[in-house]
């Protein structure tokens, strides 16, 4: 029902952008809400079964002007389509969800995405917006919940006997500071770290409709409009269906960014004194890191590609 009422926002959305917009509704909005989730090799199967039950509507452009024109400002060296891509569904996502989840292997991009969405959010501050109103500047907040106790991240009681009163954890400070923050500016609070039962179980409330924390105390912090939770792992092994069912999920991949993109990267940013060999270095690095596709077979039809070096 999570994921029916989310295609629904993102329908009516879509609806009131483009008022001429008919039979493609429902099927960009699907899109929009689905296709995050999936890795390269997914895509194109996701997207015959979308074409098998939209046959006679073709693919809807993206019509909306977000804001990834604005990603320069982040110091944005190379710019890559894909990832592009990725901050573009990362921005649709928070648009009608407030808790996400940002998966993939180490080096697929899950902080810069953030990030530069974040500085483009913060650069275009003040500017109509797309979904409605103005955007506003980001402020993001990272923690690490795997290198603090439950109790360091939620808060306890004081085992003094002399002064047994609560004491907020990490994050109930963080949602305090936030809510009474007078500037209004969107909040992400990232939880960077494996995702396991032991502390995410007490988040459930907060992501659902409720936007309830939930304290031992018995007090409840509710998040704002402008508030949302972020977590950022490289699998969701440890996560249970009810916190992912409550997430909007993107997914990313270190093939979308590939080596020879993060090192000429590198050699823009290399001290002066190694400026006069990063033509030599260049020339080193696209010949060892050049990435090839081979076909294996292991049958008839069956093939896979590795990477040759």
């Amino acid at each position: 029902m999570r994921a029916v009422k989310t295609v629904i926002s993102v329908a009516g959305n879509l609806r009131s952008d483009n008022p001429d917009m008919n039979e493609l509704i429902c099927l960009q909005a699907i899109r929009d809400t689905s296709l995050a989730q999936f890795s390269q090799d997914d895509l194109e199967l996701s997207s015959a079964i979308l074409m098998d039950l939209f046959h006679e509507a073709k693919t809807a452009k993206n019509v909306n002007d977000y804001p990834c024109s604005a990603v320069q400002v982040y110091d944005c060296i190379v710019v890559i389509s894909e990832f592009i891509n990725k901050c573009i569904q990362l921005y649709r996502t928070s648009v009608v969800r407030h808790g996400l989840m940002l998966v993939g292997p180490p080096a697929s991009g899950k902080t810069k995405c953030y990030e530069v969405l974040g500085a483009a959010l913060t650069a275009l501050e003040d500017q109509p917006s797309t979904e409605g109103g103005v955007y506003r500047a980001v402020q993001i907040s990272v923690i690490n919940p795997t290198s603090i106790s439950v109790q360091q991240l939620y808060g306890n009681y004081s085992t003094n006997s002399h002064d047994y009163h609560w004491k907020d954890g990490i994050l109930p400070a963080l949602l305090r500071k936030g809510a009474a923050s007078v500037d209004k500016k969107t909040q992400w609070f990232i939880l960077d770290g494996p995702l396991d039962p032991g502390w995410m179980d007490g988040l459930n409330s907060l992501l659902d409709d409720s936007k309830k924390l939930c304290l031992s105390s018995g007090e409840f912090l509710h998040l704002t409009d402008e508030m949302s939770v972020m977590f950022e792992a490289q699998d969701l092994a440890g996560a249970s269906p009810a916190t992912v069912s409550r997430c909007g999920l993107v997914y990313l991949e270190p093939s979308m960014l590939g080596l020879l993109s993060l090192t000429e990267c590198w050699l823009k940013r290399v001290p002066e004194a190694l400026r006069p060999y990063t033509e030599q270095m260049n020339s080193l690095f696209s010949r060892f890191l050049q990435v090839r596709e081979e076909s294996v077979c292991f049958g008839p039809g069956g093939s896979v590609k590795t990477l040759s070096f």
